[in-house]
């Protein structure tokens, strides 16, 4: 019996140690492969780098970048590597490592002529990671203030150019979470619930491609609360903004139901609503490349394209804030933004 009873606890063990061994697979994620140490020339590091970003292996990239920072920390290299590592991490979507790169070169960096580009490629990261409207909208609000804060930043920037164009779109989002639950709050029969959230849209979100329907949603909110002053003023201000809207033909064909007729008829030829492309699908070919980045092979100082011509900045100021960097090469990517 105790030789029976020894063998079934053998068993056991043996069953216990398989589930630990497949336990430690299924929630351990495996680590991403790195380089093992070799000491070598940090050109060569730089250039394996480059080369592999030349060929979309971003992951190997970032591996011979990192390669560069831990066997020449202090070399102006390093530097390069931590913004190449950033926009390697990026092109992967690998969101969260682009954003802590990005941070520690503009904490190490502050003052350098291509920090801009830092604090703009981290505002593109929370910015493609915005989801559609019926989820929560935390990574919206952290794409707002971070391409907001490279337009005031650096505002005759390209990088500000482009931030304040995804800024409208960011609003556009956050106008469509406010009449999502409007919406729903209308449907719910609580009408007092969904006129907070329509003029929330037109108040705070006015340019949005919203506006016209939270208008118009207006108008039925308060006609169901009997409300007509307030349905007519603004089935006005729809008529009078959006004449040609598709919206505007609802609310005037909805107060003409209800024996209101509106002063202004629909014009199809008239003023519409903005439109913004929905979030979903980030075409990364229209993101900014890194700016320009020269280093003398003689002296080892870095120049940019400014600097070459002839430029100046003032103290404290960067030269990134003067000069927009070079559009894309028709070459290899890495070896012609950086002039390698």
């Amino acid at each position: 019996m105790l030789r029976h009873f020894s063998g079934r606890a053998a068993v056991v063990l043996i069953l216990v140690g398989a589930l630990a061994v497949s336990g430690c697979s299924v929630f351990h994620k495996k680590k991403k492969p790195t380089l093992a140490y070799e000491e070598r020339p940090v050109e060569l590091l730089y250039n394996a780098g480059a080369s592999r970003m030349d060929s979309h292996q971003w992951n190997e990239a970032v591996n011979y970048f990192r390669e560069v920072e831990r066997q020449h920390p202090y070399s102006e290299w390093a530097r390069r590597s931590i913004l190449m590592t950033a926009y390697a991490h990026y092109m992967a979507n690998d969101y969260a490592e682009a954003i802590s790169d990005a941070d520690q070169f503009i904490s190490l960096y502050p003052g350098n002529p291509t920090t801009p580009y830092a604090y703009y490629l981290k505002a593109i990261c929370y910015f493609e990671q915005i989801v559609d409207v019926g989820r929560d909208q935390a990574s919206t609000s952290e794409a707002g203030e971070a391409l907001r804060e490279v337009a005031k930043r650096f505002p005759n920037t390209e990088y500000a150019a482009d931030a304040r164009l995804k800024i409208d779109m960011v609003q556009d989002q956050l106008a469509g979470k406010e009449m999502t639950v409007g919406r729903y709050y209308l449907r719910s029969g609580d009408p007092i619930g969904a006129i907070n959230r329509f003029r929330t849209v037109v108040d705070k979100y006015q340019t949005t491609s919203h506006t016209p329907e939270a208008l118009y949603r207006l108008v039925e909110a308060y006609l169901t609360l009997g409300l007509v002053g307030e349905a007519k003023r603004n089935a006005a201000v729809l008529g009078y903004n959006y004449p040609g809207d598709a919206w505007y033909t609802d609310a005037y064909n909805l107060m003409t139901s209800k024996g209101y007729r509106p002063g202004v008829a629909p014009n199809p030829h008239g003023k519409r609503g903005p439109h913004f492309p929905f979030f979903g699908h980030h075409d990364k070919g229209s993101t900014l490349a890194p700016p320009s980045d020269v280093t003398n092979a003689e002296t080892g100082s870095t120049t940019t394209e400014a600097d070459q011509s002839g430029g100046s900045s003032a103290a404290g100021q960067s030269s990134a804030t003067q000069t927009p960097p070079p559009a894309k090469p028709q070459g290899g990517f890495v070896h012609g933004v950086l002039g390698l």
